[in-house]
C-alpha cells in the first residue's frame, strides 16, 4: 500500500514553492502580490491559501476574506471621494486667489 501511495505522489508531484507547502488541487492558488500596488477587494475575495492537515476553517477563512473585501471597497470608494472634493476645493482656492490677486491689482 505504501508503494502505491509512493508511486502515485510520483507521478501526480507538482513543484511546489516551498518543500513545506502543498497547494490542494480544488484551491486556486494564491496570485503573486506586487508590494507597491494597492490591494483590490477581488484579490482578497479570490485568494486561496495552502489547506494543511489540521488547518483553519475554509468557510471561515472565506467569509472573513468577504468581510475584508466588503470593508476595503467602502474604504476605496470614500477615498475617492475624498480625492474628488479635495480636488474641487483646490479649484475653488486657485479661483478665490485669483480674484483676490486681480481685485489687488485694480486698486
Amino acid at each position: 500500500m505504501a508503494t502505491m501511495r509512493s508511486l502515485i505522489r510520483r507521478l501526480t508531484h507538482r513543484p511546489s514553492p516551498s518543500p513545506h507547502r502543498r497547494v490542494t488541487r480544488h484551491h486556486k492558488p494564491a496570485a503573486p502580490t506586487h508590494p507597491r500596488l494597492p490591494l483590490r477587494p477581488g484579490q482578497i475575495r479570490d485568494r486561496y491559501f495552502s489547506v494543511r492537515r489540521r488547518g483553519l476553517d475554509p468557510v471561515e477563512i472565506r467569509d472573513f476574506l468577504h468581510r475584508v473585501a466588503d470593508e476595503l471597497t467602502t474604504a476605496q470608494t470614500a477615498l475617492v471621494a475624498v480625492q474628488e472634493e479635495n480636488v474641487r476645493i483646490k479649484n475653488a482656492l486657485r479661483e478665490w486667489q485669483s480674484a483676490q490677486s486681480a481685485r489687488h491689482h485694480h486698486r
